[in-house]
């Protein structure tokens, strides 16, 4: 159980039946009644944000949530095929299950499958994942790593993002996945 007072971004609380991650708070205490939080959080299963306010002894119990290594194998018509690294389980994953990472969608990768009361609900990918430049323009004459400049570049799994001019077709570059921002070129 966690109680209203206690909670931080990123907190987990089971509220009305359904998993629910703290986006934001705020703790108040007025001059006079008693404090209270004023929250903003994400539904885990409709990713949905809604604000709600609570009293600081209210509790909430935890909800049911495990976390999985998962290899994504293939793309079968509509559904995405992941196998538990563990029990080497297959499951079958949906396109809204996968909104987050499908830009990061590459096969033979590991990714985090959250489960909640024994069902995945999302996906989320590695933080850094390396990604081949399948179509940019070429670069200008003084190509340099400080200039600063950069261009659009399609990478292998679809993902368009700014690389330096430097970066060609054919190379191998690290990616943070979080904003889907140009870390560096990697050497092969």
């Amino acid at each position: 159980m966690i109680s209203a007072g206690d909670f931080r971004k990123g907190s987990k609380i089971l509220y009305k039946g359904e998993p629910y991650t703290i986006v934001d708070y705020h703790h108040v205490k007025p001059g006079k009644g008693g404090a209270y939080a004023r929250t903003k959080m994400r539904n885990l299963l409709t990713n949905l944000v809604h604000e709600e306010t609570f009293r600081v002894e209210e509790k909430f119990p935890t909800p049911d949530l495990e976390y999985r290594e998962m290899l994504y194998l293939y793309k079968d018509g509509v559904l995405y095929q992941f196998m538990d690294q563990d029990s080497y389980d297959q499951v079958a994953l949906n396109k809204d299950q996968l909104e987050d990472v499908l830009d990061f969608l590459k096969e033979q990768t590991v990714y985090t499958v959250l489960y909640f009361a024994g069902r995945p609900i999302s996906v989320a990918a590695p933080l850094f994942m390396e990604l081949k430049v399948i179509e940019t323009i070429p670069g200008v004459r003084g190509d340099t790593a400080q200039g600063g400049a950069t261009k659009p570049a399609t990478m292998d799994t679809g993902l368009v993002l700014q690389v330096p001019l430097f970066v060609h077709e054919g190379d191998i570059v690290k990616v943070d996945t979080r904003d889907s921002r140009y870390i560096e070129r990697v050497k092969k």
